[in-house]
C-alpha cells in the first residue's frame, strides 16, 4: 500500500456545506476504490500566490491516503470536472506525519515551546 497527501483548493465563494460535500464525495471515491482515508483537514480560506481563474484566495482541504496508485487517477479523473475546484496536488510520501499541525491558529503556536522571549536581557 502507498501512501498519498493529496490537497484540493476549492473555490473562495463556496459554502461550508459545500465543502462538506466535496470531502464526502471524494472521501467515498477513495473508499469505493479499496483505499483509507487516515486524516482529514480542513485549512480553510487562504491567499493564493496568484489569481487562479479570478480568485485571489481558496479553500483548503487536505487529506492523507492509503491505498494504490488507482486511487489517484480516479480522484483526479473526477476533480477535472468539478467546477468548485480551483487546483488539486498530490504527492506520494514515506510515512505520514499526524502529529504536525501546518495551518494551527497564531494562539496555539504561542502557547508552544516554539515561542522566542525576545524580552530577555
Amino acid at each position: 500500500m502507498n501512501l498519498y497527501e493529496h490537497t484540493i483548493v476549492a473555490r473562495q465563494d463556496t459554502s461550508p456545506a459545500q465543502i462538506k460535500q466535496l470531502t464526502e464525495k471524494y472521501s467515498k471515491i477513495v473508499e469505493k476504490s479499496d483505499g483509507e482515508i487516515v486524516q482529514t483537514e480542513e485549512w480553510g480560506l487562504l491567499n493564493l500566490a496568484y489569481a487562479i481563474k479570478k480568485n485571489k484566495k481558496g479553500i483548503y482541504m487536505h487529506f492523507k491516503i492509503k491505498g494504490s496508485g488507482k486511487i489517484i487517477e480516479e480522484l483526479e479523473k473526477n476533480e477535472i470536472i468539478d467546477k468548485n475546484l480551483l487546483r488539486y496536488m498530490t504527492v506520494r510520501v514515506k510515512k505520514f506525519d499526524l502529529e504536525a499541525k501546518y495551518f494551527s491558529k497564531k494562539d496555539e503556536y504561542e502557547k508552544k515551546e516554539y515561542k522566542r522571549d525576545y524580552n530577555r536581557d
